[in-house]
């Protein structure tokens, strides 16, 4: 399950650094913008996993302001890490994925009018992407480690865990608390409540975002731009196979699927969650190609 222990770095005299605020209507929202020196040639937004705190990004950022040239914002979803806390939130997974990432996406637009947009989307953030409005402007998709999944396509003794989390463990859980102890669970950081119920359906009932009655249906066309699927041969969470099927929520899109085997890169063991952690650094390249 999701987890974000590796610390942050800073960025290096090559890159600057902007706290933002912005709001999802009446939600506030918290983001840290990563810019080269000298003029930025693109805007990416960055939209995060599920329980993974925006900083946890702040490496990566760092490195495709550089590398990209490039504005990056990463942020934080309502209720959650630099925007605000958990406890008896009523923050839902459309919430999140919907109403939030689009205000960072009008926001980042806003910002930088002229330039090419990208939104790259961890888990999460690239899962919803096709449910969102207004995704005509968009010049690149990279969605990582992002797709549909139920509990029997995950591997064994993964799926027992899984398993636990979604009928035993947090339901229990609950059952007594305001949110969801993610840090007690291993989940990486407490949730709304509410986000763990949405997040439940998705991942134990038939049809997933597209059967939820609390999601928007997909604009059509929605995106068109180039899409990569980026998928982690050892990640037990969304296995490849599962990461290729985001692909039919984006008809109109150019979708191109890329598999990434660590030990191709000379690195053990990443999964879901630490691509984006600088000792997995040699993967970032990969990922945006």
């Amino acid at each position: 399950m999701p987890t974000d222990t590796d610390p942050a770095t800073e960025p290096t005299s090559e890159t600057v650094t902007e706290t933002v605020a912005f709001s999802a209507g009446a939600a506030p929202l918290k983001g840290r913008l990563f810019m080269p020196r000298n003029d930025p040639k693109r805007a990416i937004l960055l939209s995060g996993a599920t329980g993974v705190r925006a900083g946890f990004y702040a490496p990566f950022a760092a490195w495709l302001a550089q590398e990209k040239q490039a504005a990056v914002l990463t942020w934080d979803y309502r209720d959650f890490g630099a925007s605000g806390q958990p406890y008896g939130s009523k923050a839902t997974m459309t919430d999140w994925g919907i109403h939030d990432a689009t205000a960072a996406r009008i926001h980042l637009r806003t910002r930088f009018p002229g330039l090419p947009l990208w939104v790259i989307g961890h888990s999460l953030g690239g899962l919803a992407l096709p449910f969102q409005p207004g995704l005509q402007d968009i010049a690149r998709v990279i969605a990582i480690a992002a797709g549909p999944v139920r509990v029997r396509d995950h591997p064994w003794p993964f799926r027992a865990q899984a398993w636990a989390l979604w009928h035993l463990v947090g339901p229990l859980a609950g059952a007594f608390m305001d949110h969801l102890p993610g840090r007690r669970l291993g989940l990486g950081n407490d949730l709304p409540l509410p986000v763990f119920r949405q997040w439940k359906r998705w991942c134990t009932k038939a049809g997933s975002l597209p059967a939820d009655p609390d999601m928007p249906a997909p604009e059509r066309p929605g995106l068109t731009c180039p899409v990569t699927l980026v998928a982690l041969d050892d990640d037990v969470m969304i296995p490849p196979a599962n990461v290729w099927k985001l692909a039919d929520w984006m008809p109109a899109a150019q979708v191109r699927q890329t598999l990434l085997r660590p030990t191709d890169h000379g690195l053990g063991t990443v999964g879901h969650i630490a691509g984006f952690a600088p000792r997995n650094r040699a993967l970032w390249p990969a990922i945006i190609a």
